[in-house]
């Protein structure tokens, strides 16, 4: 989420719970900018940035202090957000002062302080029942509205678990000048490295003093199905070392130090209890090879100990221990790795972290190592030999380490062996005994995810049609599907997921009966039956009745239409899929063929498609099959994108014509 989309979230909510306007004068640093020249934006763009600093203190290995000033000159409505400004608190980290301001366009200044702040938890946390820590500390800026300039600062102290800072520089409001400093303690020394920017060199400012400054920096728009934020805007990771190699667990400039940094974290947390050892014996008691004990084990973790997605300070990195994952029965992604992991051990199997962002893009081959790169964390499994199993398709091979299988103990839905969409073909860290690798994370063929639909209707003389369909879905297609009907308690409510999804395709719809496959068996593919009726399907034309063969499925996309702008980021598919539809007409008594649609055969190095509608007899036969072959479409290729979709769109309406026979 970026800096705006947090305060979006938080804003309604805060509104009736912050205190009024009082009347105060605006810093001197705020007025000098009331007349200085806006940067370039469009007249969509809802707020600029004036100004914009940070200044980093590093007091000594265990005590940092930021100070944030910032400035916005609020364009339209829907900048108002600005107004609100939040710094997180925790246990090793204070806010030592917090003020905010607004220069209106007519009359006095505004002022804001400390003191009528509000704190509050940050929302939408799963599992938060569970743990809570991690809070918000909240102003709102009174009057900020369309042609008003709002500024605050805030200065924050914190014991620091990695000696790393983050400058984030690019946001969507466009920023006139941005400026970041470093001061350090005396012997210390700095390491910076640029990501989706060019490198700049900072400006010595005095003793261990350094300063980064940058201006007129374009403003970043959200388009649908783009990278991760961190994917595309511009941002520095600066790394700070004490003399003498102090505080060596806590700093690293690269992966391969990152991963020592990560292994110190976790040492002695995979150790197994006499109870974890006996449980896993349990388990495996029947399982007579090393895949079947892998797979028992799994189950367990995927069943029995809950997810609780919850990560505050050192904890979002620190798992707790095999021993506290076991008795409480639930952990966090990380936790869940530990236990699993001292469970294969109790079998002989070893296996490691692989530290990874959900989010495709986030990281990179070029990327540097920051420790906020990652949200999520896996398992890379190392196979005995002899284990080869054609269930197995999440299997690359390191150069160190061997044939590894990556599984993911949180997603209860895919099976050992699979993998989800958004994790493959990703970049993760691999922690191993000697420090970390990035690796890129197997993709999978594309037949292992997708929809296969069958259906065969009967076609009357007044357009109706009726008849019954069977879908199968496999990989993320199947596990999205169980994921939500396991929400839905009703037995008589889980197939208005299939209504939701017809009415796409069919209008004055209805389903006579329907059933579901294998919902909870996720070794077996999953899916649905059911018979539908619809009233007028076929349009009539005189004596003609015009007949779309494409019965249900969408697969175009208005993704790229209606753009003013030429988009700027690539577009990101969640993984590879491959689906196919095949259905079968009857046609009316004594109606023949008149015209068919043409076949459609296309075929990009990212997707292709392929449809064809065919006679036999008195049936009219269509079929197709559409597949995502590569996982990020470039700017460079989004007209063939664009082109793609139109096509499917096309093919999608075009319709068959039957006449009364003889005619």
């Amino acid at each position: 989420m970026n800096r705006q989309a947090l305060k979006l979230c938080l804003f309604f909510g805060l509104l009736s719970t912050l205190a009024g306007p009082a009347r105060g004068d605006a810093p001197a640093w705020m007025h000098n900018l009331v007349n200085a020249p806006l940067p370039a934006h469009d007249e969509k763009a809802d707020a600029v940035v004036l100004y914009e600093e940070e200044v980093i203190t590093v007091l000594s290995q265990d005590k940092v202090r930021h100070t944030v000033r910032a400035a916005y000159k609020i364009l339209r409505p829907d900048g108002t957000h600005h107004g609100i400004v939040g710094a997180s608190i925790n246990p090793s980290r204070k806010i030592l002062g917090m003020r905010g301001w607004c220069i209106p366009a007519q009359g006095k200044d505004y002022e804001v302080k400390e003191k009528d702040a509000v704190e509050v938890s940050i929302p939408k946390i799963s599992g938060s029942d569970l743990i809570s820590d991690v809070r918000e500390k909240m102003i709102q800026i009174p009057d900020s509205n369309p042609g008003n300039i709002v500024g605050y600062e805030y200065e924050v102290e914190e014991t620091p678990f990695v000696l790393q800072e983050v400058w984030g520089f690019q946001d969507t409001d466009p920023v006139k000048e941005s400026k970041f400093s470093l001061q350090l303690p005396a012997g210390w020394e700095y390491k910076a490295q640029w990501r989706n920017h060019a490198e700049v060199q900072p400006t010595p400012a005095g003793t261990n003093l350094w300063q980064w400054s940058l201006s007129d920096i374009k403003g970043l728009r959200e388009e649908g199905d783009m990278p991760p934020w961190s994917g595309v805007a511009g941002y520095m990771v600066v790394n700070f070392y004490p003399p003498g190699g102090a505080a060596a667990d806590r700093t690293f400039h690269d992966w391969p130090g990152m991963g020592i940094w990560y292994t110190s974290l976790t040492r002695g947390r995979r150790d197994a209890t006499p109870e974890i050892k006996q449980k896993v014996a349990a388990l495996t008691a029947n399982a007579s090879t090393p895949l079947e004990k892998m797979d028992a084990i799994a189950t367990f973790m995927q069943r029995d100990i809950r997810y609780v997605a919850i990560s505050l300070g050192i904890g979002g990195w620190q798992p707790h221990s095999a021993a506290d994952t076991f008795n409480h029965r639930y952990g966090d992604c990380k936790d869940k790795a530990t236990l699993m992991s001292a469970m294969l051990k109790e079998v002989g199997i070893d296996s490691y972290y692989v530290v990874i962002n959900t989010r495709r893009g986030a990281v990179s081959a070029g990327s540097p190592a920051q420790v906020g790169a990652f949200n999520h964390a896996i398992l890379a499994i190392k196979l005995p030999e002899g284990v080869n199993d054609a269930r197995l398709a999440a299997v690359g091979q390191d150069a160190k380490l061997g044939r590894l299988l990556f599984f993911d103990p949180t997603n209860t839905y895919v099976p050992l062996g699979q993998l989800a969409g958004h994790l493959q073909d990703n970049y993760g860290l691999l922690v191993a005994p000697d420090g970390g690798e990035l690796i890129e994370l197997p993709g999978l063929k594309t037949n292992s995810t997708g929809t296969n639909r069958k259906g065969s209707v009967k076609l009357d003389a007044a357009g109706n049609i009726q008849g019954e369909f069977v879908e199968v879905h496999h990989g993320d297609a199947a596990w999205g599907q169980r994921e939500y009907l396991k929400t839905v308690p009703k037995e008589a409510d889980r197939i208005k997921l299939v209504e939701s999804e017809l009415g796409k395709s069919l209008a004055n719809f209805s389903i006579s009966k329907a059933s579901v496959q294998n919902l909870d068996q996720v070794n077996q593919p999953f899916g649905f039956t059911y018979s539908v009726t619809v009233i007028r399907y076929a349009k009539t034309a005189g004596d003609l009745l015009l007949v779309r063969p494409r019965l249900i499925g969408v697969y175009s996309s208005g993704l790229l239409e209606n753009q003013k702008e030429p988009r700027q980021t690539p577009v990101v598919f969640e993984g590879p899929e491959k689906d196919t539809d095949n259905f079968e007409i009857t046609m009316p008594a004594g109606y023949v063929v008149d015209d068919l649609p043409p076949p459609v055969d296309v075929d990009y190095s990212f997707a292709s498609y392929h449809s064809k509608t065919e006679v036999a007899g008195n049936v009219l036969k269509y079929t197709r099959t559409m597949e995502l072959k590569e996982l990020v479409v470039p700017v460079e290729k989004l007209d063939e994108l664009r082109k793609f979709y139109r096509i499917i769109a096309s093919d999608e309406r075009n319709t068959a014509v039957l006449k009364p026979g003889g005619k």
